[in-house]
């Protein structure tokens, strides 16, 4: 296990090391604020997500802690990530109760043409500039209600996305075990109360950086799975140590994970390789299409269409199923591109001499299982024993907006009566 550790931080320290993420792992925190005397009488609610962790991940791998949380109060038997199920546009729909094309982080890697810039997840000063976010996050929501709230590496968290930052925070790095990552959310509970946060996100990519590396069915995701359930374990343990009242957990992912087929990968079309013509953003699980000259759409459309395979799909934007919420008007920042092509599971499109990896996200929750997430979720405010069907991850954010009694002043896409029945 100790060899597998070492191992496993190499390789995560590889993943990031050509991201422009600063080295630095002190905290921030954000001078003289203070709750509310009200907040301080509220419920805490921990919101922990671990990337790509598949909704069957906790039974495959048998997670006992995940599991005994689970058995004691509320699991789902999925939930269903927006489209498409990235990392980015899962986090921040997920803390704002938005749609990817409703919040605007349509991808990991997008370019705004009103802004004409780029984003990227990796860019520092993309990642911490609020104004790529749209939508108002929990955080930002209860700071502005006098609550106090940390975060810890959350997507979007050391921005200023909703006009305010968490209290506590911490930049985007990938140097805290999860052991680390425990001792932190335990020392801002052990904080005075005016100074406690009572809303706190936290984050671990370790496994989804094995599933991508070694795939879905690996030993190694097997083991990244066991790292992230004994970190949740050390977690509930000292939390209940503290000995605070009503302390509510909710342990959820972004998106599940797929072994794709990438020694024959999908060949992009030609004609969409004139760089004059077109812009091309390929997240290998769906590939969008920006036709420079708008009179060009339709009939680049018809060619596309004429000479697909049947290993994949092509759309125009518009014209995309309704449920996936990511057609044209649904594209409130104009990001997406007019036409879409949509490989089928476990196909990728990639281009010619690029590497790709084992395991791979960004296709249909409703069409390819394994995309599906986790949602689990136990304390005073959730009821015991309880398992529901399926729901759509923008509903997490009216319910821990509930139990914290905040006030949804915005429009959001999540709604509390799918799921309120999870409440006691």
């Amino acid at each position: 296990m100790q060899y597998f550790l070492i191992v496993f931080s190499l390789f995560i320290c590889q993943l990031f090391s050509a991201q422009n993420i600063p080295s630095d792992t002190a905290q921030i925190i954000v001078p003289n604020r203070y709750n509310s005397a009200e907040a301080m009488q509220k419920p805490y609610v921990i919101m922990i997500s671990t990337d790509g962790f598949r909704y069957d991940y906790a039974k495959k791998y048998n997670a006992q802690n995940l599991i005994k949380y689970a058995n004691g109060g509320v699991q789902a038997k999925a939930m269903l990530p927006s489209f498409p199920s990235i990392t980015f546009p899962n986090h921040w729909s997920l803390i704002t109760g938005l749609y990817p094309s409703h919040h605007g982080l349509i991808d990991n890697y997008f370019y705004d043409y009103k802004r004409k810039e780029g984003y990227a997840m990796n860019k520092k000063e993309n990642a911490e500039d609020g104004s790529w976010y749209g939508g108002v996050p929990l955080w930002a929501l209860a700071e502005k209600q006098g609550t106090l709230s940390a975060s810890l590496q959350w997507v979007g968290s050391a921005s200023n996305a909703g006009g305010i930052r968490p209290s506590y925070y911490y930049p985007y790095h990938e140097k805290f075990s999860p052991s680390e990552k425990v001792t932190k959310v335990i020392k801002w509970l052990q904080l005075p109360e005016e100074q406690r946060p009572h809303f706190i996100a936290l984050y671990f990519p370790d496994v989804d950086a094995a599933g991508h590396h070694f795939g879905p069915d690996s030993k190694e995701t097997e083991r990244a799975v066991h790292l992230v359930d004994d970190a949740i374990g050390e977690l509930v343990q000292k939390v209940n140590q503290l000995g605070l009242k009503n302390v509510n957990f909710i342990f959820l992912s972004d998106h599940g994970m797929i072994k794709v087929n990438g020694d024959k990968p999908l060949e992009i079309p030609d004609i969409l390789l004139d760089k004059g013509k077109f812009d091309i953003y390929n997240s290998q699980t769906l590939l969008r299409v920006y036709v420079k000259n708008s009179d060009e759409v339709k009939s680049t459309y018809k060619y596309l269409k004429a000479n697909k395979t049947e290993s994949y799909e092509v759309y125009l934007d518009k014209k995309l199923p309704k449920y996936l919420h990511f057609r044209t008007k649904d594209d409130r920042f104009g990001r997406i591109g007019q036409i879409v092509l949509v490989p089928k599971a476990p196909e990728i499109f990639l281009e010619k001499g690029k590497k790709t990896s084992v395991g791979k996200h960004g296709y249909d929750p409703r069409s390819v299982p394994e995309m599906k997430a986790t949602f689990f979720a136990w304390g005073n405010q959730f009821k015991n024993n309880t398992v529901i069907d399926e729901f759509e991850n923008v509903n997490v954010y009216p319910v821990v907006a509930e139990i914290l009694g905040l006030k949804i002043e915005q429009p959001i896409d999540g709604k509390l009566r799918h799921i309120k029945k999870i409440l006691r």
